[in-house]
């Protein structure tokens, strides 16, 4: 019943919901992304019977060893198309179920014959045959035979043992499983509402998403001028700004040409003063020095010698910078005052001013075009939600949930039945395992005693009352098992021709969808109808619609829309064409008229001047004149050395007036080093770098200045041809972008109503909750497995109660027993002896064979051992 529930919800959910809307996966765009809100669910998509569903697969092993026949999908259409006749067509059906059919015949067998060989073994026993004879032969081998018989039967209660812990936890697996029905059922319908709760937020979402996609398009729109209007600006920037910057640096670098000719300039005259006072300085201090050696002291020949040596070092006092041949810059400089007129850096910032007023003048041009834009954007947003209406959700969710609620209270109503139906299961499982169990203890229990009280040197009439109570305890688990088997062995072959062929029959088919498959066989169903199922939910059975694909889709998480083909219903990909809806707004934006006024780079002064700079003298100055001449030193020799050197000269003559003049002249020559030669030498160094520097910058001044101009005019005629189609691709490509975001709107609404919108999982859970779980997880494998395991000890009750007849013989305390002698004698009968006791009869003496001596049996009546047989 919960089957049949269960497929028919799955039936409800694709007809009741034949206008949701599936989705896509969620789509990311670059600027905006979209995603529906994740839903949430209570109900696992899997179930882990955990460590139990080794032994499930084991037991599932052994049905398809004891069933290995295929699935009889034709037998079963044959049903369903009420063609199969069990009459005639029994064959097949004995044919799959020949393996079941076998096993069954072989514990039918057990049932009849256990309690028909223990009935007639009872009444052996009693006619003292079949080891009822209180009387044990002496055997060679007899300690070897009780070792092998105990050994035996431990082992085989080991195995009874695990087959009943596996009815034990089989059976206590499927109470406590089957108790979490109620569970299961809620969290199942839960979900199956929280489904259908889901879609009309999942549909507001989508309509939600517009709106964010038409506010991102509006804020592009709003900033049009960075946008659009920048983009432009970048585009241009890399062609214009190079030019510019050229030409403004070639006007700094012509400002600091000029400034730094007007400092040379200057230095200049400064220097040809200050060389004409040096020159005339030294003249005078060598004139001076003349007439100092004249003096009559340099006539002696102390100091004669010394005089004639300051008086041939004079040549060298004399000055060797003489600037008078430089040709003064004034007209350079008065040259480049005319270019410096025209203010290039002036004119340079006024293209570069007209450059950065293209973002202004796009705002400006594009305002009328921004409102109309805004309105069609406006009016696709109520096309969207036209084909939300167009699906009838509410209605169809409606139905579902009335649906959705008769079922819930249908499975409730049975629900308690089914609870108290799976208590007494338990309670009659739970006995089948307690007497298998009783059995096994009496088993234990005379092992146990037997192998404790055992006395290897008591002969059988003297064992001990431990031992004795083992072999009592034995026959004991004996009786109960010829009593107890067959109807335990009852239980477990109804049990095993359910669970068996529910597992091969429902389970099996429904894990490897060979169920679905069946189901989807053309015209099975319904005679008129290729598909079943499109028949139903399209009213179109010529559609591929399976029920296999149906599950497969929904256990993927697939919206309704695609895993039903509602396409064929209701076309959303039609409803929700990209180019329908953007047509209008490639119309408008083909209607932007954006026209950006032509840049001037630089006007017509402005290339004057740059061809009168390239034409200008600067660069044909003799600059290695000015540094040559600005080299060397001012005087022929140092006049700190020279000092120096006359220094000491001049101690080397007696005192006097000539040691006294030559020592003012030494402090002469020093002050016109130390006032006049070093500035003129800093003047000549200033004046040396200064041409340096002026002659690097303006060596390959007319080349520089070419190359600015042919790159000005290559941009200038950039400017005036591709302008506006700069403009123009920049302006599509503003549009589509903004277009970009409709599109991927627009696509991830198809994707998500086609695939993502009452994604069915949930139903495929609910289908496999009540299958696979419930049926076949918390019913159908503990039911095999309780079978599995008490039928491998109820057979095993088989070796067990022999062994434990024949090992009782060897515990038991027997009334007669051999008696051996030292040497053989002859065969006698005994006479009658009376007792004190009425009814006491005499035993017959035993044979006796020579093997050693050992003590004569006990003996007692035949009538109190046939009493004391069983």
């Amino acid at each position: 019943m919960v089957l049949l529930l269960s497929f028919l919800l799955l039936l409800g959910l694709c007809e009741d919901t034949v206008s949701e809307k599936p989705s896509s996966p969620g789509y990311r765009p670059a600027d905006l992304e979209f995603q529906l809100p994740s839903t949430s669910y209570q109900t696992s998509d899997s179930y882990d019977p955990g460590p139990a569903g080794f032994f499930f697969h084991i037991v599932r092993l052994f049905v398809h060893v004891v069933q290995p026949n295929a699935f009889p999908e034709d037998i079963l259409r044959n049903i369903i198309q009420k063609k199969f006749d069990p009459s005639k067509e029994y064959d097949k059906i004995i044919y799959y179920e020949i393996g079941v059919i076998i096993c069954a015949a072989l514990g039918l067998l057990f049932i009849i014959l256990m309690p028909l060989v223990g009935f007639f073994f009872c009444l052996c026993r009693c006619c003292n045959k079949c080891g009822g004879e209180m009387h044990q032969r002496q055997k060679k081998n007899g300690p070897f035979l009780k070792k092998y018989f105990t050994v035996s039967l431990l082992v085989i209660c080991v195995f009874m043992s695990i087959g009943i812990i596996y009815g034990f936890a089989a059976n206590q697996y499927m109470r406590t499983h089957v108790e979490e029905t109620r569970k299961l059922s809620d969290s199942n319908f839960n979900d199956l509402r929280t489904l259908l709760n889901a879609v009309p937020g999942q549909i507001d979402y989508i309509l939600e998403q517009y709106t964010r996609t038409k506010e991102k398009a509006f804020d592009d729109l709003d900033n049009i001028n960075l946008l659009l209007g920048g983009s432009i600006y970048e585009r241009l920037k890399p062609k214009v700004l190079p030019v510019l910057k050229d030409i403004k640096a070639l006007a700094e670098d012509m400002k600091t040409n000029r400034a730094t000719l007007a400092r040379v300039n200057t230095v200049l005259t400064d220097m040809k003063q200050s060389s004409a006072h040096l020159r005339t300085s030294l003249r005078d201090m060598k004139t001076s020095m003349e007439q100092t050696l004249t003096d009559p002291q340099c006539s002696f020949p102390v100091t004669a010698t010394t005089c004639a040596s300051i008086r041939q070092s004079l040549n060298v006092l004399d000055g060797s910078a003489n600037f008078d041949q430089l040709p003064s810059l004034d007209g350079h400089i008065a040259q480049l005052d005319g270019l410096l007129q025209t203010d290039l850096s002036s004119l340079v910032q006024k293209a570069n001013d007209s450059l950065s007023d293209i973002p202004g003048e796009v705002k400006n041009q594009t305002r009328d075009f921004i409102s109309e834009f805004k309105k069609t954007l406006n009016s696709i947003q109520s096309d969207v939600k036209n084909v939300s209406t167009k699906i009838p959700i509410q209605k169809t969710l409606s139905n579902f949930v009335r649906y959705i609620n008769n079922s819930e209270d249908y499975i409730l109503h049975y629900l308690p039945t089914v609870e108290k139906c799976n208590s007494y299961r338990w309670l009659v499982c739970l006995t089948i395992c307690c007497l298998l169990t009783l059995i096994l203890i009496f088993y234990l229990l005379g092992l146990l005693c037997g192998t404790l009280g055992y006395d290897q040197n008591a002969t059988p009439t003297n064992r001990g009352c431990v031992s004795n109570t083992g072999g009592v305890l034995l026959m004991v688990g004996v009786g109960f098992s010829f009593f107890f088997s067959w109807i335990v062995m009852t239980i477990v072959v109804l049990t095993f021709v359910t669970g068996g062929n529910l597992e091969n029959l429902v389970c099996e088919p429904y894990r490897n969808k060979k169920f679905f498959q069946i189901l989807d066989t053309p015209y099975l169903l319904n005679e008129d109808w290729e598909y079943y199922l499109s028949g139903l939910v399209l009213n179109k059975p010529d559609i591929n619609l399976t029920f296999e694909q149906v599950y497969s889709d929904c256990k993927e998480n697939k919206g309704l829309y695609a895993t039903l083909k509602l396409d064929h219903i209701y076309n959303v990909s039609e409803e929700l064409n990209i180019t329908k809806h953007t047509g209008d707004i490639n119309s408008n934006l083909e209607n932007m008229d954006l026209r950006i006024n032509d840049i001037e780079l630089l006007d017509k002064t402005g290339r004057k001047t740059l061809m009168d700079i390239s034409s200008s003298g600067i660069g044909k100055i003799d600059y290695a004149a000015y540094i040559n001449a600005t080299e060397g030193s001012p005087t022929r020799v140092n006049l700190m050395s020279f000092a120096d050197n006359l220094q000491r000269k001049a101690n080397q003559l007696p005192p006097g007036n000539l040691k006294t003049s030559l020592k003012d002249h030494v402090d002469t020559l020093r002050n016109i080093h130390q006032n006049q030669v070093v500035p003129l030498q800093n003047s000549m160094s200033i004046m040396h770098q200064q041409m340096k520097g002026l002659h690097h910058r303006t060596s390959r001044l007319r080349d520089r200045v070419s190359n600015i101009i042919f790159f000005l005019n290559s941009t200038q005629y950039f400017l005036t041809s591709q302008l506006a189609k700069v403009v123009i691709e920049e302006s599509k490509q503003f549009g589509s972008k903004i277009i970009s975001y409709f599109e991927r709107y627009l696509q991830w609404v198809k994707m998500a109503i086609t695939q993502q919108i009452a994604a069915c999982k949930p139903a495929a859970t609910a289908l496999d909750s009540a299958v696979n779980v419930f049926l076949c997880s918390y019913i159908v494998d503990p039911l095999n497995l309780f079978w599995f395991g008490i039928g491998k000890a109820t057979v095993l009750l088989l070796p067990a109660l022999i062994f434990a007849v024949k090992l009782a013989k060897y515990l038991r305390r027997m009334y007669s027993e051999d008696v051996y002698e030292d040497e053989p004698v002859r065969k006698v009968q005994s006479k009658p002896r009376v007792q004190t006791i009425p009814r006491v009869q005499t035993v017959p003496m035993v044979q006796t064979v020579p093997m050693k001596t050992m003590r004569h049996a006990n003996t007692r009546s035949r009538v109190e051992q046939g009493t004391q047989t069983i």
